[in-house]
């Protein structure tokens, strides 16, 4: 058996899809600055909600 890390998207720490708390979980840092970024890059970018929504659709939720 392989000990490959994957990428889900968190069913109990999230508060709209899950994608900030399964980032965090797997880049092992605090969600809480994951959210910070996906919400500077929605207002500075503009880039996030769009990227926000892809992620949403395309990373699994956790088993």
């Amino acid at each position: 058996m392989s000990n490959v890390k994957r990428l889900y998207r968190s069913r109990y720490e999230k508060k709209i899809g899950g994608v900030c708390a399964g980032l965090a979980d797997f880049f092992q840092i605090d969600v809480t600055v994951v959210r910070l970024i996906w919400v500077l890059l929605a207002v500075f970018a503009g880039t996030g909600i769009l990227a926000y929504i892809i992620a949403w659709i395309i990373i699994p939720e956790e088993p």
